[in-house]
């Protein structure tokens, strides 16, 4: 059986780790918002092997539910206390781990 801390090992190994501007590293979490912690382009490299790998059909993900994503700038928690609003929803190892179970992407829109 297919285990959380096992698709975001996949995920960690896969993805440049993040750093503050002190050097101090922010490792891969399972709930935190993918678009905000890599590009996308090193994204999709690790979403390949992640298909490869739990022979999960990424191919019905629509990227146009989680992108674009709003990229908080540095510097500004030093002017506002307000939060970014996303129009976008996070994409989560969460939600492939939970798809590498099941075996199939499961958060494909369903367009009517």
């Amino acid at each position: 059986m297919v285990t959380d801390s096992e698709v975001l090992d996949l995920f960690r190994d896969e993805l440049p780790i993040m750093g503050t501007l002190t050097g101090k590293m922010i490792p891969l979490q399972l709930d935190d918002a993918l678009q905000a912690y890599t590009e996308f382009d090193d994204l999709s490299f690790a979403i390949d092997k992640y298909s490869k790998k739990y022979e999960v059909d990424v191919s019905v993900i629509d990227f146009s539910a989680y992108y674009p994503w709003e990229i908080e700038w540095f510097f500004r928690k030093w002017f506002t206390k307000k939060p970014i609003s996303q129009t976008a929803e996070p994409l989560t190892v969460k939600m492939f781990a939970e798809s590498a179970r099941a075996g199939e992407w499961l958060y494909a829109k369903e367009y009517q």
